[in-house]
């Protein structure tokens, strides 16, 4: 694209410098699960992402800043609207800043194996899906393309990037979770865990809120209504894919050497519709007024 450079892709999104210096973000529809970038793409999953994400940052202003220079510049082209962000670069801070206020997923393995996560003690007894008796920071490693983030320590980070650092992306995480906690029940849904990603504009700068923020690929959104410790969830995020993949119907070994196999077209078309109804619910916004959006 004129007046763009490619810098990184990764398992989602594409990331391009302007000629001033300015990095634009295109998030695309490809979708990843346990590692690997599937074969089929979720129809509009990019602009959804999008538009949650500017939605987050704007919400979220007052508690933490964001890199959000504008998702309508001119400087993104026609393709792309509706799916870009025209963002401030950061010196990005290599860790996984994980909030869980529910136990699922790595964590749920992790307490079931040890009775804690990322070294934090969790009280004996608790089961899928239940809730926390409060929310709890569960740092990861930020690994390259292909490899897996590790759930790591709090004392691991800090050895990492230093105590300040550490305290101050533990204190930061737990505060926009909260926030959006109670933004997310009042709709109904709850935030079971998320992740951020952090950085500055400078060394000694203030943390600045990166990537994405809140959205189906990087959050379990459960329906309120819904909810049952015991068993899975229901949900509006990409563990209907993960599901899918993990059943006899995929015939797919995660343990083994080969790659996972395309979805189901009614996989594929489900995915979407819980990706729009996140969208929605959460916003209460219409994702057909979105650039692109039907």
């Amino acid at each position: 694209m004129d007046g763009l450079t490619h810098v990184h892709s990764g398992k989602v999104r594409d990331l391009y410098r302007t000629d001033d210096g300015r990095l634009v973000m295109v998030a695309s529809d490809r979708i990843s699960a346990f590692d690997h970038v599937l074969a089929s793409p979720i129809a509009d999953k990019g602009r959804i992402l999008t538009a949650m994400s500017v939605w987050w940052f704007a919400t979220l202003a007052d508690v933490v800043p964001n890199h959000l220079i504008s998702a309508d510049d001119p400087v993104i082209p026609a393709a792309w609207r509706g799916r870009a962000l025209v963002c401030r670069p950061l010196q990005m801070i290599p860790v996984e800043a994980v909030a869980r206020g529910y136990l699922a997923g790595s964590g749920l393995l992790d307490y079931r194996a040890t009775g804690e996560i990322c070294g934090v003690a969790l009280p004996p007894g608790l089961v899928d899906g239940d809730r926390l008796p409060a929310p709890v920071f569960t740092p990861a490693s930020k690994a390259d393309l292909g490899e897996h983030d590790e759930n790591v320590s709090y004392a691991t980070v800090a050895a990492q990037v230093g105590e300040a650092t550490a305290s101050q992306l533990r204190d930061t995480t737990l505060a926009i979770y909260a926030a959006a906690s109670d933004i997310a029940r009042d709709r109904g849904v709850i935030l079971a865990d998320t992740k951020f990603e952090f950085g500055r504009t400078s060394p000694d700068g203030p943390l600045v809120l990166g990537d994405e923020v809140l959205t189906p690929d990087s959050s379990r959104f459960w329906p309120a209504d819904e909810w049952e410790p015991g068993r899975p969830q229901a949900s509006f995020d990409k563990q209907f894919v993960r599901n899918w993949l993990l059943s006899p119907a995929s015939g797919w070994d995660r343990n083994g050497t080969e790659a996972p196999p395309p979805l189901p077209d009614d996989v594929v078309a489900a995915t979407r519709d819980r990706y729009v109804q996140a969208y929605e619910r959460l916003t209460g916004l219409s994702f057909a007024d979105w650039p692109g959006g039907e």
